[in-house]
């Protein structure tokens, strides 16, 4: 059967069209641009997976390039941690840039702009200078300073690098059109004074382009065919074409600015200034807090670069902004463990149950499948005695008939073991139930072929021998935002909808093959969810975070509510 050819987004019609009237196959060249002034998030991995995937299928070098023109806010730490999760992502780059490389070479071009009477030193404050821009509805107006002549421009736009003024005292404006109705093109800012430390030039540098004099001509130096950019970078295209209308020669290729939309994902923030508040006011422990929209906490939670991979590829790539379900993305990660994890079996809000026809002293090994999706997983041998933990909402005194677990009478089958009937049960002396006393049939032990292993009942259990199980920390993880659109109130601060109960640390009793995991692996607990080993395990405490349920509980809560 022919297979069936799968149809192209918006960018790659525009490679495609390209490829047949501009470029060739081997000029192709894509990037990834990040700022280093935090951590990388789930937008970030959309474009993550659109320039490397469009790389991959045009068999086309990508960039990773830093753009790092703010030494105020961006330090190495945050270059490391985007390096570390474009790999964990699965992609290889082909060049490591920095704009950085390029501050020489942007300098000149800025003194050649001087030069042909294209740029100008100007010392308005910043009010004056946004008053002289005009607005939407009326067009600018000359500043004072638009006209003086190039020599007194050269001297001082060099003053300004030789560090001789203070911070906001001058910057450099191209001179284009102050009655553009695109606003970006009323004589912007190319430099501005910055006496501050860049984590690769030191203090080298006291003067540091801005982004839009920066980004097209780092493109052009690359030889970047396609520079992908969200959709609020549209009105930047002009501006960013008349930068290259004044370098660029016809023996080189041309960059093309194209614009996609963002992704938003509901009960989610992705930008880097709230991420970090709530880092800095404690919300959250860290950026690779598992609750954080970071790709590194992503994966400190236990999700795989193949389920964001499948959910950026379902997402796909739009013209228009709307807001996804973050169902889907919870989706995504539960069809890839599935198909990977073990399955284990722990018990987190314990109840202790007796078998109480169950030889005395004795215990056993049985055999348990690790998974039913792959086979290579093999098997492994789980403890069995006649005391027992099984979950507290796995057992009522009274239940109607769709309660197909535990309840006194009634037989429910122990995964991987036998068939138990509950006889009684103990209470404190507050009515609570702190033990079930159960009798067991011990013909009907699982896989044994007897007639009785055989016998159907409706309900099975997971459980871990009390004398076996090995104690952890558990952190079941809930969404940090109870609003699906915390960041699109206009009268309400997004801090006002984080979840309270985002996070609850409890004590969890395991099976012991469990004892000597190391973080990152990952598995099923039966019947309760995906977890993974957290980095803060130690040789002498195991600490587990819930990566997600086995099935979408936040829907239901909410219809219920």
């Amino acid at each position: 059967m022919e297979e069936t050819k799968k149809s192209l987004n918006f960018i790659e019609h525009i490679v495609e069209e390209d490829l047949a009237n501009d470029y060739s196959k081997d000029s192709l060249r894509f990037r990834f641009p990040p700022e280093p002034n935090g951590y990388l998030h789930l937008g970030h991995a959309s474009s993550i997976c659109l320039n490397f995937g469009l790389g991959e299928s045009y068999d086309a070098p990508v960039n990773l390039r830093f753009d790092d023109t703010n030494p105020e806010k961006e330090e190495k730490e945050y270059v490391d941690a985007i390096k570390r999760d474009v790999e964990w992502m699965g992609y290889k780059w082909d060049k490591e840039c920095y704009a950085s490389d390029y501050f020489q070479e942007l300098y000149d071009w800025a003194v050649m702009l001087i030069k042909e009477g294209k740029a100008y030193v100007d010392s308005q404050s910043s009010e004056e200078m946004a008053d002289q821009k005009g607005t939407p509805t009326r067009p600018g107006t000359a500043g004072p300073y638009r006209n003086q002549s190039v020599e007194e421009n050269l001297d001082l736009f060099e003053r300004m690098k030789n560090g001789e003024f203070e911070e906001g005292k001058y910057v450099l404006r191209a001179k284009i059109d102050m009655a553009s109705s695109n606003m970006l093109m009323r004589d912007p800012i190319l430099y501005r004074v910055l006496h501050k430390a860049h984590h690769r030039t030191n203090t080298d540098w006291c003067i540091y382009p801005m982004y839009d004099w920066t980004h097209g001509q780092s493109d052009y130096l690359e030889q970047v065919s396609h520079s992908l950019c969200t959709l609020e970078f549209l009105p930047h295209r002009e501006l960013y074409d008349w930068c290259l209308d004044q370098l660029v020669s016809k023996d080189k290729l041309r960059p093309k600015q194209r614009e996609f939309a963002r992704r938003n994902l509901s009960h989610t923030i992705v930008s880097k200034r709230k991420l970090l508040k709530l880092v800095e006011e404690g919300v959250v422990n860290s950026w690779d807090d598992p609750r954080m929209p970071t790709i590194s906490g992503l994966r400190r939670r236990g999700y795989t670069p193949e389920s964001i991979r499948n959910f950026a590829d379902t997402v796909g790539i739009a013209k228009r902004e709307n807001l996804v379900d973050v169902s889907l993305l919870e989706f995504h990660v539960r069809e890839h463990l599935n198909k990977i994890t073990p399955r284990v079996m722990a018990v987190l809000n314990p109840l202790k149950l007796v078998i109480t026809n169950y030889p005395e002293g004795r215990e056993e090994w049985l055999d348990a499948e690790n998974s039913p999706e792959d086979e290579s997983l093999g098997s492994r041998k789980v403890p069995f005695s006649s005391e027992l933990y099984i979950e507290q909402e796995d057992f009522r005194e009274e239940a109607n008939k769709k309660f197909f677990r535990l309840k006194l009478g009634k037989e429910v089958r122990l995964k991987n073991g036998y068939i138990i009937k509950a006889e009684s049960c103990t209470k404190d002396k507050d009515g609570n139930i702190i033990e079930v006393q159960c009798t067991y049939d011990p013909k009907s032990k699982s896989g044994s072929g007897t007639e009785e292993s055989l016998r159907k009942v409706k309900g099975t259990l997971h459980w871990v021998s009390i004398k076996h199980a090995i104690e952890a920390e558990v952190r079941v993880y809930d969404r940090l935002f109870t609003d699906e659109n915390p960041d699109g109130h206009n009268d309400r601060d997004f801090m006002e909808f984080v979840n309270p109960d985002s996070l609850k640390v409890i004590t969890g009793y395991l099976e012991p093959s469990l004892k000597d995991v190391k973080p990152g692996e990952r598995f099923q607990f039966q019947r309760l969810g995906y977890f993974n080993v957290d980095t803060d395990t130690t040789s002498e405490k195991l600490v587990f975070n819930r990566t997600v349920t086995l099935r979408d509980t936040w829907a239901k809560l909410q219809q219920k509510n």
